[in-house]
């Protein structure tokens, strides 16, 4: 997995990067997502977040399975409908006609997942973040309140998952993507998020489920 553009002090951990199989046509534009392995489904970052480390809206997955990727997904939900599969470690953003854009995506950690139907209910271009108490109390170097920005963990996109604490959002540390790491958000290189958030619309649907259903 290689990331650009991305200004911070951490090597990227690339065991995930070959943790999936996937078959995608001669011209790359279309990829098939195979069940993911027990030992991606476990990967599990011990770290907490670093306010103040700056990463830029330009950060992008360039390659390995959780780059940005047009894929073959059957789905009955209409276009614009998003669904995320935390053990496989992917968002997706159906388009219609058995298609989808994936995007790779880090989860909430062990004892921090769930699963269920909720609606984008507001987005923000790079948010403010308050820590809740659970957090603070967990990680107590955290801020009260940090100003949206480049260092802010939240990055550079919000999307509000209906009246959870939970958000689809950027982060500063996309070393973390494909991995359970956060709280129970679901956190995007900054780059893809910016991407989704220009194609998802308030009151858009959301299924967050473990895994794939047959």
């Amino acid at each position: 997995m290689h990331v650009k553009a991305y200004s911070g002090r951490k090597k990227l951990n690339l065991r995930a990067a070959v943790a999936f199989g996937l078959f995608s046509l001669a011209n790359g534009s279309l990829a098939f997502a195979q069940a993911p392995t027990p030992f991606a489904a476990q990967e599990t970052m011990d770290i907490g977040d670093e306010p103040g480390r700056i990463s830029t809206e330009e950060v992008v997955i360039e390659d390995g399975p959780y780059k940005r990727q047009l894929v073959s997904f059957r789905s009955s939900e209409p276009a614009g409908t998003i669904v995320i599969h935390t053990s496989e470690r992917f968002l997706y953003l159906v388009l219609g006609n058995n298609r989808a854009l994936r995007y790779g995506i880090g989860v909430g950690r062990d004892g921090f997942q769930w699963s269920g139907l909720v609606k984008v209910t507001r987005k923000a271009e790079w948010p403010d973040w308050t820590p809740p108490p659970e957090m603070i109390a967990r990680q107590p170097y955290l801020p009260r309140f940090m100003a949206g920005g480049p260092g802010n963990p939240m990055g550079a996109r919000a999307h509000y998952l209906g009246s959870t604490v939970y958000r689809i959002h950027g982060t500063n540390q996309p070393e973390t993507i494909g991995h359970a790491v956060s709280s129970g958000c679901f956190r995007l290189a900054n780059g893809d998020v910016i991407d989704l958030y220009s194609r998802v619309a308030v009151g858009a649907k959301v299924i967050i489920r473990h895994a794939a259903t047959l």
